[in-house]
C-alpha cells in the first residue's frame, strides 16, 4: 500500500522493464495505490514529479516542505 502526499508525479508500471511501454497514469496527493500477489513484482516507479502542484493548504496547515511525500507500507 502506498499514499501519495504532495506534488502529484507520474507513475509508470509494466510487465516489461521499458520505460517506452509502460502504462502512465498521474498520482495525485492523496492518492493510495494497492499492489497485492504478483503485482507486487512488476516494474513500477516514478518517472517525474510535477513541481508546486500539491494542494495549497497542505503546506500552510501542515508546514511540510514543499515536494512530494510517498509512504509505503509492506506485508513481510
Amino acid at each position: 500500500v502506498s499514499f501519495s502526499v504532495g506534488d502529484s508525479a507520474e507513475f509508470l508500471y509494466g510487465t516489461e522493464r521499458d520505460i517506452d511501454k509502460a502504462e502512465k497514469i498521474l498520482l495525485e496527493s492523496g492518492d493510495v495505490l494497492i499492489f497485492g500477489g504478483e503485482s507486487r513484482h512488476v516494474f513500477h516507479g516514478i518517472s517525474h514529479v510535477n513541481p508546486h502542484t500539491s494542494p495549497k493548504w497542505l503546506n500552510q496547515e501542515t508546514r511540510l516542505r514543499p515536494g512530494r511525500l510517498n509512504l509505503t507500507f509492506r506485508q513481510i
